[in-house]
């Protein structure tokens, strides 16, 4: 059985989709970008700013689908300019490392909604 994810922790859906699904013990998100849920602003201008935020987004989500950072096993970033790859990185390194990496897909889009800087989203295990 499926069931919806949501949590005001997080940024709301801005269209017809839920936050994150669980289905069969995985948790799928939708992309976070890096809108501070309690401003609805983005976080800041810089990557790495916005990374991070997109990051606690993540989390949130996830840890409301009672999975954690620790249980990710893919990834996909997308990037507005693959240029910021390497300060995207840095930030992305403190919140996964050690034993448990995900698989990790990094694109450049031609346009990302609301015109970040970048989008982030997970496949984790409860």
């Amino acid at each position: 059985m499926r069931k919806r994810i949501e949590t005001p922790a997080a940024p709301a859906a801005i269209g017809p989709y839920a936050q994150a699904n669980v289905f069969g013990g995985l948790v799928f998100t939708s992309g976070q970008i890096p809108i501070d849920p309690a401003t609805g602003e983005f976080a800041g201008a810089a990557i790495e700013a916005q990374t991070e935020q997109s990051l606690k987004n993540l989390k949130a989500i996830l840890e409301a689908a009672g999975s954690s950072m620790d249980k990710v096993l893919k990834t996909t970033v997308f990037l507005s300019d693959i240029n910021h790859f390497a300060a995207m990185n840095d930030v992305y390194a403190r919140y996964f490392n050690g034993e448990n990496l995900p698989s990790r897909s990094a694109v450049q889009a031609a346009k990302l909604p609301k015109d970040a800087l970048v989008e982030i989203e997970a496949i984790a295990y409860i």
